[in-house]
Parts: structure tokens; C-alpha cells; sequence
């Protein structure tokens, strides 16, 4: 590429990011509403808990739910870090979060960067250099916070980066619990993916592909909040047991009604009709054979769960196991909760203070008395 057209390219990203900062003033949400939209769906929560923005390179900061941060330090148990999927926010573990608090674990949610309270700067152009800016800012943050080691739990795109990270820096991550992750299987070849994909949808996915994934909640402006409680009226549902109103629906228009960031990386990470440019299926396989992998799947998701198996195949000599939660869907951990939060608690508990597994003190007990 020469000159003239790096700066064309740049030019163009640069008008285009003006006009997507523009958006949100046609739309009725600013970071006010977005705090107050949060404020509300949190607001079942008894335990007490903190939040605030942990500071990282560039000005860039990372919105950071915790619970019993001072008091699992002392006990030096792994804390739980919870990375949201795609639109998603630290508000949409609320059926989640008092289950794991009182394990007596740590706690942590983040907002990844890019979505909900955390910066949104812009976006990496490229799916690589969007990947690595996600990889940098959840290690920045680990230093920041002072973790030396996690049990990693991430839903969605959050499950991608989790593994993402975990090939980065495998002596941080002493779990890797990924809940019906994206980005794992490769595209399938184009002649099948036409046979299988209805007309309407390659017309709109053509329409909409220079615009980013949830540009119309924006352009739709005043009727943003009402175009997204018609679309995804279900989830409301899934938190029927919670809140009998439009606090869910309101949150996740705030969420995804502000300025495009992680919207755009993710964006610029995949091609078309949502498979990864850069599948982790060709790389899961280089994980550190060390750490375990847990993948939750719900028997009910679209979600192709026939790569967790794969990748249960490709570690033989490693721990993967694969848990499907019946009667869930794409989300679990709202669908089934319970069950979700039993699963994860189970896994947890499998890690004692120091951080080893029971199978890992299991093996230190053999070999101690084999030395006897």
C-alpha cells in the first residue's frame, strides 16, 4: 500500500469515527445513563462490593466490579475474572455474582476495553492488532490490580480473549473456564455457508457490512430503546426472576447506544457473518498443556459446541473437559443460573490457597510417598 492510499485509509477512519462519536447525541443515553442503567441492574446485590476504573497505558482505564478484593488477598486464594461476550457488560452477571462472592473467593468483572464503562479508544484496524490491544489491556489491568494468578472466566468474545491471553501469558492463568466461547471454529467453505444461510440475511449482511454490528441501535436514535427490547425481547425473560420491568433491556441500550469501540474491534476481527478472521482453533492447541479448560455449552444454544470436543481431542494429555447445561441457551449463566453457578463453584473449589488442583496434590501426596 503506498503513501496516498495509507492516507486515504486513514482519512477515511478518521471521518468515519467523527460521525460514530456523533451518533450517540441523537440518541436519547450518555455515560450518565449508562452509570444509572447499571446502578439499577445491580441493585439486588446484598453483598457488598466495590467498583472503579483501574488505570492503564494511554489515559485508558478498565470499569472493574469486585468483591472481597482485601479479604482474599490475605487468604491468597486465585481470585475468578469474569470477561463479558460481545455487547455485554458487568451488569449481566447479576444472577451470578452472589454465588461466586460467597464462596469466599475474590470477584472480579471487568468491562473489556472498548464496551461499557471501561475507555473506548479507537480500534485497531487490523483482527490481529485488535486481538493484542484486548490481550495488553487485561494484562495491564492484572498489574495494576496486583493478581499474580486467575482463573479465567469469559463468555462469548470474552472467552476468546480469555484464551487469547492465556497463550500470552500462560503463568498468569490457572484456570480457563470458557462459556460458550466465540471465535474458535473456522469459517466454513463459502459454497456451504451460502446453502446453509437464509436470502434475507445475505441481502441485510451485505447491506451491513460496511457498518458495525450494532450501528442500527444507533441510527434508529430516540427509537433505539424500543427497536431493542423488540429484538431481543428475550432477554427479559431471562431475567424475569430479578426484575419484572425494562431494567435489562435499558442496560444493554446503554451499553451498546454509546460510542463504537470494542464494537469496531470486534468488528475489524472477523469476517463476514461472524467467524473470527483468526480462528483459535488453530492455536488452541499451543495452550500450556498445564492449564486446565473448562467449557460450559447450553444444550439449547446456536452455538456449534462441537469445538469444544474437538479441542477435549487435540489436549489428550491435559484437562478439558466439556459441561453442557441442559434447558440453556447462547447465555447460560442467565438462562440457568443456578446450575451455571453450581458448575463454576464446583471447578473453583478445586483450587485451594495456594492455587494447586486437588489431582495436583493428589500427584505431590504419590509422590511423596513413593520417595518414603
Amino acid at each position: 500500500m503506498d503513501g496516498a492510499l495509507i492516507h486515504d485509509h486513514t482519512v477515511c477512519r478518521q471521518r468515519w469515527w467523527w460521525f460514530s462519536s456523533w451518533l450517540p447525541s441523537w440518541c436519547p443515553t450518555s455515560p450518565s445513563h449508562l452509570r444509572n442503567a447499571e446502578d439499577r441492574i445491580l441493585q439486588p446485590l446484598t453483598h457488598s462490593f466495590s467498583r472503579r476504573h483501574v488505570p492503564i497505558s494511554n489515559g485508558n482505564y478498565i470499569w472493574t466490579l469486585s468483591f472481597d478484593e482485601t479479604q482474599d488477598s490475605e487468604r491468597s486464594r486465585v481470585p475468578v475474572v469474569l470477561l463479558h461476550g460481545f455487547g455485554g457488560g458487568v451488569g449481566l452477571w447479576v444472577k451470578n455474582l452472589a454465588a461466586l462472592a460467597l464462596s469466599g473467593r475474590t470477584v472480579y468483572a471487568l468491562d473489556l476495553l472498548g464496551f461499557g464503562q471501561s475507555s473506548r479508544p479507537m480500534a485497531g484496524s487490523h483482527a490481529q492488532e485488535a486481538e493484542e490491544k484486548f490481550v495488553q489491556s487485561l494484562e495491564e489491568w492484572r498489574e495494576a490490580v496486583g493478581v499474580e494468578l486467575m482463573i479465567l472466566l469469559g463468555h462469548d468474545l470474552g472467552g476468546f480473549v480469555s484464551t487469547a491471553y492465556a497463550l500470552t501469558h500462560p503463568h498468569r492463568v490457572k484456570n480457563l473456564i470458557l462459556v460458550e466461547p466465540w471465535g474458535f471454529s473456522e469459517r466454513p467453505e463459502v459454497q456451504e455457508v451460502h446453502s446453509r444461510i437464509p436470502m434475507w440475511v445475505k441481502v441485510l449482511g451485505k447491506a451491513m457490512n460496511p457498518f458495525n454490528p450494532l450501528s442500527l441501535l444507533r441510527l434508529a436514535g430516540p427509537l433505539g430503546p424500543l427497536l431493542l427490547q423488540t429484538l431481543r425481547s428475550d432477554f427479559k425473560q431471562k431475567y424475569s426472576a430479578v426484575f419484572d420491568d425494562d431494567t435489562v433491556p435499558d442496560y444493554l441500550y446503554h451499553l451498546n447506544a454509546q460510542t463504537p469501540s470494542g464494537e469496531t474491534a470486534f468488528k475489524n476481527m472477523t469476517v463476514p457473518y461472524g467467524w473470527a478472521q483468526r480462528p483459535m482453533m488453530q492455536r488452541v492447541g499451543m495452550l500450556d498443556p498445564t492449564i486446565p479448560i473448562f467449557i460450559i455449552c447450553g444444550s439449547r444454544s446456536c452455538i456449534d459446541s462441537q469445538s469444544g470436543h474437538a479441542i477435549h481431542e487435540m489436549r489428550p494429555n491435559s484437562q478439558t473437559d466439556v459441561i453442557v447445561i441442559r434447558g440453556a441457551g447462547h447465555y447460560v449463566f442467565a438462562d440457568q443460573s443456578e446450575d451455571f453457578n453450581e458448575v463454576v463453584l464446583k471447578i473453583c473449589r478445586d483450587v485451594n490457597n495456594e492455587g494447586e488442583t486437588e489431582v495436583e496434590k493428589k500427584e505431590k501426596r504419590k509422590e511423596k510417598g513413593e520417595k518414603e
